[in-house]
């Protein structure tokens, strides 16, 4: 069998971006499969290899993430030909119960908004702004455009698929007044001094460094939070999981029914209302 090169992965990379795979997708796939390869030591590549590696990773890691490495070494198994060596992924039920110290409270995240304000850190402020108000993942904030800002709709176009965002009104508002005083007259709104896009490692940085001020704890503190908040609140109101579905741009359902589950504290006063202990 031919050495698995460097030049190999470059391949497998450039394969990734070419199946429209986020970039963020993209650097996860290569990272999974270079730590792969680093265990096979230029050995050759056999299914009791691959089998005892997954062995491995199931010992080391949640189910979820064992999953997240073989769905990139199944990707990289059928861009190498070597599709009928793929492993099958674990099996996980489905979380019917969300962990409540990891997600984010619409209190907190208000608090999050006044300690941005009270730093006078207006970037950050309109990015967390704009995030809970519209629920979009934090790869789609160059979609934010004045443009989209001045008509109310951003068009996204990610994966292969388009949907509409909504842009509030007040928002719209917000958001064009900011470009104003920043100088941006067309694009994206949300770059740095430089012009470019910004970094999603700067911008989970930033929002941490609001935590002490803002009495939240760091670990709930992260763009998707955000997102899963937008979730939550949205379902509240209108209780249609397809329509939430929709709106996030999830493909599968299942994925969105991550997003809205239960508290156990809710859970529990719901057990409590049944009566059925004497």
């Amino acid at each position: 069998m031919n050495t698995i090169t460097q030049n190999t992965l470059l391949l497998f990379r450039s394969s990734l971006h070419d199946s429209e795979k986020s970039e963020a997708t993209v650097e996860k796939y290569v990272f999974y499969v270079e730590r792969m390869l680093k265990e096979l030591s230029g050995g050759e590549m056999t299914k009791e290899f691959l089998l005892k590696y997954r062995n491995g990773l199931m010992q080391k890691y949640r189910p979820q993430t064992v999953n997240g490495n073989l769905s990139a070494i199944n990707a990289f198994l059928t861009f190498y030909g070597l599709p009928d060596m793929k492993l099958k992924l674990l099996k996980v039920q489905r979380q019917i119960f969300l962990a409540e110290e990891r997600e984010l409270s619409k209190d907190e995240y208000m608090r999050l908004l006044r300690a941005a304000r009270y730093q006078n850190d207006e970037r950050l402020y309109m990015l967390l702004l704009t995030l809970g108000s519209t629920g979009i993942r934090i790869s789609e904030l160059s979609y934010i455009t004045v443009e989209a800002a001045a008509s109310g709709q951003a068009q996204v176009r990610l994966k292969g698929k388009n949907r509409t965002i909504i842009i509030r009104k007040e928002l719209r508002k917000q958001l064009l007044e900011y470009a104003k005083k920043r100088g941006i007259e067309s694009g994206h709104i949300f770059r740095t001094r430089s012009g470019r896009a910004l970094d999603r490692s700067n911008i989970c940085h930033d929002m941490k460094k609001l935590c002490p001020q803002a009495q939240v704890e760091p670990c709930k503190v992260f763009p998707h939070s955000i997102r899963h908040l937008f979730a939550r609140a949205y379902y509240g109101i209108e209780k249609d999981l397809a329509h939430l579905a929709d709106v996030l741009g999830h493909s599968q359902i299942e994925t969105t029914r991550i997003y809205v589950a239960a508290s156990v504290r809710t859970h529990e006063k719901i057990l409590d209302r049944m009566g059925l202990i004497l």
